[in-house]
């Protein structure tokens, strides 16, 4: 028998879990310029196929060096301000056994004062990201930075520590806690978690500070904001196969640490791959503005939910005069739509979060700290700093819905959006570190509008490779759009290259000049983002162009913390995702699923090609009633044990034919995660050995931690 239950994927933890690679600087062969239409093959690349900066590549960043207030040095003075000790152990090893944290592989972003494949913007970030220690935020407030995404905060309470937003891994928080404690820890206890938002990135390393039984026996509460479980779930779960395969190109998940590869993240270097874990909250803040008292603390909470995430909360302390702002005011402008896809978020409600705390608390704090990046100081910085960040948002929102309401469609708000010139030319802390104007742009459109930008060709469109033939054949065929390629290519029209050799692609997936001429133009304009997120999505369809997908060991992205967080009805949801209803045709089937240990039932219904739930009722007549305990029930959830062999051993009751499983079970897909994203592209030798490095000649990724 099939089993129904299959192992779940949380998509974002696969970011979390995938080993970092840093890949040596390998020689390389040189390219055939009849192939690819430019001679530029250069020593040192990751890729045998790959191209050096082209003179156009380096014109632009050359001007950006120009034009860009590289006098401004105030974030190099705060980013060093307070520190107290570096860490010196350079790679953080997983409870596993292999890497969870390298910082050597971002040595080379130190190595040379400038490079012609790397945005100076973007090179300007990666070095101030290159900071290793243990920080003082203001006295009794203390961070460690540089061992994850995101940065931990130790806060000193009457009876012991703070910790307010725990990394990625317990691997990571484990280190950070223990430099705490040689430093100015004094031995206290952890007495306090506090998760500020539902992003992975903030509460997957807590197991490397508490347990259970900390939290269970009353020794450690854990704080969150109202709706952190449902949206740690439901905000990355129904569509979390497409989101994990799209961060490969976002988050450059096997790109190599190098001046032609990965660079860094922006928000920090990368994702840790360590172990991930979850507690549940025991206190919500659900009051908009609460003011709670914390291990003799005094906090004030404001709760932001809609904002960079679905639930969040700043924070202000008002004896220490600090200001907490999460993930709200970072060092550069966020994601409205994330490449990865998740639910657009609202621009303008940021900016009026934003404009509140400036409004409640700017006149008061002398210092801003947040989860990522580094503190300001000083009321006026502090207030210069919010204004900003303010109306960087609320102008996003308000000029593309002004150009928008004159008839700019989604499909050309990236080129007519500007953010504003005040901001571009002064305040770094509103660049594209994380998020691009371009497709925030198009999120404002999205949010308000959806996809359609308004002409009927656009509204029941062939899919591109339906239409690509039509325009081969109009173009005059492969070899004419070739040659106009190279040309294009050899002009710096990389924009316009890739429109038409888009085009072959889709038609002919199988040409591999066209592949890798289009790898080409895609490799110059990677080279020319100041955007991580851009920079990365181009360097990763060009690699995977030229040497199709490379294959690595599929983790078990399956956390027992959080599979125990969803409920049943989500699982069930998802699964309904997973159901291919094309092979459910004429199957009519009424199931309840009934859990005692937590007096749950539904009402499942499999009809019309699809399977829907409803919890707290039963069907009168059902064709199967299956009674199992939740506990058990999260087994079948993880894969650790199939439906069936707890049937069969008795775990959980039948009543009824429980043959039909094996019927719903024969439609339920397990959704690989490297699909094709471009055209023509195939997972590489999936026979060969996986620890050969992905971007190897012929090889594979690496392997990844279970």
């Amino acid at each position: 028998m099939k089993p129904v239950y299959k192992t779940l994927l949380i998509p974002f933890l696969i970011v979390m879990l995938f080993s970092q690679i840093s890949c040596n600087n390998q020689s390389t062969e040189t390219s055939d310029a009849e192939t690819s239409g430019s001679d530029l093959s250069v020593s040192g690349h990751f890729d045998s196929k790959g191209k050096a900066p082209s003179e156009f590549t380096k014109k632009i960043l050359d001007e950006a060096r120009n034009s860009l207030p590289f006098s401004d040095t105030r974030d190099f003075e705060e980013n060093k301000k307070g520190f107290i000790a570096a860490m010196s152990v350079r790679q953080i090893m997983a409870d596993q056994g292999h890497v969870t944290w390298d910082m050597d592989a971002y040595n080379f972003i130190d190595e040379q004062e400038q490079y012609s494949s790397i945005h100076p913007s973007l090179h300007r970030m990666a070095k101030l990201n290159q900071n290793y220690g243990l920080y003082e935020v203001t006295p009794g407030i203390y961070q460690v930075r540089g061992l994850d995404l995101s940065q931990i905060t130790f806060i000193r309470g009457k009876k012991g520590w703070i910790a307010y937003d725990v990394l990625v891994s317990a691997e990571t928080a484990r280190a950070a806690w223990k430099l705490l404690q040689e430093h100015v820890g004094e031995g206290l206890p952890i007495s306090t978690v506090i998760y500020s938002h539902n992003h992975g990135d903030h509460w997957g390393g807590v197991r490397g500070l508490i347990t259970d039984e900390d939290v269970s026996s009353g020794r450690v509460q854990v704080i969150a904001p109202d709706g952190f479980m449902d949206h740690l779930v439901s905000e990355n779960v129904f569509a979390g196969n497409a989101m994990n395969r799209r961060m490969f190109y976002q988050y450059g998940l096997l790109l190599p640490r190098s001046e032609y590869g990965y660079v860094t993240q922006g928000l920090g270097h990368a994702v840790s791959a360590g172990s991930v874990g979850l507690i549940a909250p025991t206190k919500l803040i659900t009051k908009p503005i609460e003011e709670v008292m914390v291990d003799g603390v005094r906090m004030i909470f404001q709760l932001t939910p809609g904002t960079e995430a679905p639930a969040e909360m700043n924070t202000y302390f008002p004896d220490l005069k600090a200001l907490w702002m999460a993930e709200n005011v970072q060092h550069g402008m966020h994601n409205i739509y994330t490449l990865r896809g998740a639910p657009v978020r609202d621009a303008l409600r940021w900016s009026k979060y934003i404009n509140e705390t400036l409004y409640l608390f700017g006149d008061k704090a002398e210092v801003m700290f947040a989860s990522h990046h580094w503190p300001r100081w000083g009321n006026e910085r502090i207030r210069e700093v919010l204004r900003d960040a303010r109306d960087a948002y609320a102008h996003l929102n308000n000029q593309v819905l002004h150009h928008a309401n004159q008839g700019v469609t989604i499909n050309q708000i990236h080129n007519v959006y500007a953010p504003p010139q005040s901001l571009q030319k002064s305040a770094w802390h509103s660049r594209d570190y994380h998020g691009s104007a371009e497709n925030n742009a198009r999120a404002v459109i999205q949010r308000f509008l959806g996809y359609w930008d308004g002409n009927p060709t656009n509204l029941i469109s062939l899919s591109p490779e339906e239409s690509a033939p039509l325009y081969v054949e109009m173009m005059g065929g492969s070899k004419k759009i070739l040659d106009k390629g190279k040309e294009l290519i050899a002009e710096g029209k990389y924009k316009l290259a890739t429109e038409i050799l888009n085009r072959l692609v889709l038609a002919e997936p199988d040409n591999q000049n066209a592949k890798d001429l289009l790898a080409d133009a895609f490799e110059q304009l990677g080279y020319q983002q100041e955007n991580p997120g851009l920079r990365n999505s181009f360097l990763a369809a060009a690699y995977e162009l030229r040497n199709d997908i490379p294959t690595s060991a599929i983790p078990n992205s399956s956390s027992p913390d959080v599979i125990r967080v969803m409920t049943t009805g989500q699982f069930l949801d998802f699964l309904a995702i997973r159901m291919d209803g094309r092979k459910t045709q004429g199957m009519k089937y009424g199931i309840n699923l009934i859990t005692p240990d937590n007096g749950e039932k539904y009402a499942v219904e499999l009809s019309n090609e699809t399977m829907t739930n409803i919890q707290g009722y039963l069907l009168p007549d059902p064709d199967l009633t299956i009674t199992i305990k939740r506990k058990d029930l999260e087994k079948a959830m993880m894969g650790l044990k199939t439906l069936a062999d707890m049937i069969k051993d008795g775990t959980a009751k039948t009543e009824g034919d429980p043959s039909i499983l094996a019927k719903i079970g024969s439609a339920i897909v397990n959704f690989d995660l490297r699909f094709p994203i471009m055209p023509g592209t195939r997972i590489r030798g999936s026979q060969a050995s996986p620890t050969v490095d992905a971007y190897s000649a012929g090889g594979l990724g690496r392997n990844s931690p279970e």
